[in-house]
């Protein structure tokens, strides 16, 4: 069984909607699947420890617990091609605010902009409200540290190359 039919199988969004979220300066995911041996140099190598073995055993980004500080680690572990460690981004994704953000139910908190090291996310009023979180995505780095502080889950990273709007 291949990993988008047993994503099928368990009611997961489609890869071609959402792709695992790879090391940083991973190739596109075509040449990267190709190319890595999963092997888990790159997970061993993680002093964040936020990669793990994903579907098929491909290293996959977790943020649950902390945010990715680009060290290289990853990229430096690894003795086969997946990674472009040239490029002058490390990815092309940032954070996004989801709709069941705790401001949309009256609640103030402003977790995810305490831990944004980049200052990327601000808080703006809303006439009658409270403020809302978005996203600078000028600013983002994408490095998910806004990830394990959110208590609703409500912070994702997503694609930079099409983000999907920005505001809560």
């Amino acid at each position: 069984m291949d990993v988008s039919r047993r994503r099928f199988l368990r009611g997961e969004v489609t890869p071609s909607l959402q792709r695992p979220l790879r090391p940083p300066w991973a190739i596109d995911e075509d040449h990267f699947v190709a190319g890595c041996s999963r092997c888990g140099d790159c997970i061993q190598a993680c002093p964040q420890q936020i990669l793990i073995h994903g579907d098929g055993a491909y290293p996959t980004l977790d943020f649950s617990q902390r945010e990715c500080t680009f060290c290289r680690a990853c990229t430096d572990a690894c003795s086969l091609p997946p990674f472009n460690p040239q490029q002058t981004q490390p990815w092309q994704q940032v954070a996004e605010v989801g709709e069941h953000c705790l401001t949309h139910t009256g609640i103030v908190c402003q977790n995810c902009k305490d831990a944004c090291e980049p200052r990327a996310i601000v808080f703006r009023y809303q006439a009658g409200g409270i403020a809302r979180p978005h996203i600078n995505l000028q600013d983002c780095t994408g490095c998910g540290a806004c990830i394990a502080p959110c208590p609703n889950n409500s912070m994702s990273i997503v694609s930079s190359i099409n983000p999907a709007s920005s505001p809560a």
